[in-house]
């Protein structure tokens, strides 16, 4: 890195170093990049005015960019950097990107931040080649500060109408739909839905008018899906709790204590990922409602957890880890078109679905 010549003037550059040492700028380069073409003789001596003058070798960020390749895939979120490490989901996602860039050399950059200001900074000076987008909170943000920086970028699970937008997700609506249908065909009339963000920094009940003017096109398209197929058996939807979690225990609770405060409680929630669903098992069981002879839970999601979880949960399956092999293909092949892919689904049945009591 450059140092400060005498008096702090300016910092210490290669050619300085060059100069003290009698070498050409080539020579002196190759010490610190290319040694072993360079006589002992002749590295002692660069090496020995670089030490004096207190320079530490040249700066990689100017190489790399010069280099116009810097091998490296940043991954973006609005949400904390802690949201790589806790939310299941996210961890699935990370190991299939990480396992796609070990096979191709290429290293990683989380790139998040507690406001948009850092946000911003953060995915400007990021050093990579090109941006895998977490779209959950922020998504319309990180997509723009993505387009700004010129670079290829994915989006994860982005809304399914921006064609401009190079995607991969899975088809929500029948996703959902096949949540939805399996517990119908066991006899199930009485539903909630536990959902996503529909909108940035809002949780509670939503109305159908918030409904339409969602943000993010995947919350909307997997309630689209739920709905369909309850109206397809005489559901009557409109009596139907839908209440919007932020995706984390605390809301999915406070959802929780709302449904089952008002009405006639459901027999079958359709939670929209599998960590609102497995928060909802554990908070059935504390208040003594037995899962699935009270009430039934289906997940959306296909993590690890919800195949050891008590009862293990039903849920719809994504390709998580394959989506993240695909994203970061994406970006290191990438030709500058605008490549979208839609992945299947499946339903996997375990013990936390069954038929309705009476």
């Amino acid at each position: 890195m450059a140092s400060l010549t005498a008096g702090n003037r300016r910092p210490v550059r290669l050619a300085d170093i060059a100069k003290a040492a009698g070498v050409s700028h080539g020579t002196a380069s190759n010490v610190f990049s290319r040694p072993e073409i360079v006589r002992e003789e002749v590295r002692e001596r660069v090496k020995a005015a670089a030490e004096a003058m207190g320079y530490g070798g040249p700066d990689p960020k100017g190489r790399l960019l010069r280099a116009g390749k810097v091998n490296a895939i940043g991954v973006a979120t609005a949400e904390p950097l802690s949201y790589f490490f806790d939310d299941p989901f996210a961890r699935v996602m990370m190991a299939g990107i990480s396992q796609a860039c070990d096979a191709t050399g290429a290293g990683i950059s989380l790139v998040s931040a507690a406001n948009n200001e850092q946000l911003a900074w953060n995915i400007q000076s990021a050093l990579v080649d090109g941006f895998i987008v977490f779209c959950i909170e922020g998504g319309s943000r990180l997509v723009q500060l993505a387009r700004e920086r010129k670079l290829p970028f994915v989006a994860l699970d982005l809304d399914s109408q921006d064609g401009s937008v190079a995607a991969i997700g899975v088809d929500n609506i029948a996703g959902a739909g096949m949540a939805a249908r399996h517990l119908t065909d066991l006899g199930h009339r009485r539903f909630a839905v536990l959902a996503l963000p529909f909108a940035d920094n809002r949780t509670g009940l939503v109305s159908p008018d918030q409904v339409r003017a969602a943000t993010y096109a995947g919350t909307r398209d997997r309630l689209t899906g739920y709905l369909q197929e309850l109206s397809r058996v005489g559901v009557d939807i409109s009596k139907v709790p839908v209440y919007e979690t932020a995706n984390d225990a605390a809301t999915t609770k406070a959802g929780l204590e709302a449904i089952f405060a008002s009405g006639e409680p459901p027999t079958a929630i359709l939670a929209m990922s599998d960590r609102t669903a497995l928060v909802a098992l554990e908070w059935l069981s504390a208040r003594g409602l037995a899962v699935p002879g009270d009430v039934s839970v289906v997940g959306f999601d296909g993590v690890p957890e919800a195949a050891t979880s008590k009862p293990p949960l039903t849920t719809i399956a994504q390709p998580i880890a394959e989506i993240g092999r695909l994203a970061v293909k994406a970006i290191l092949e990438s030709d500058g078109r605008v490549s979208r892919q839609l992945l299947p689904v499946e339903l996997i049945v375990r013990a936390s679905s069954a038929p309705p009591r009476g």
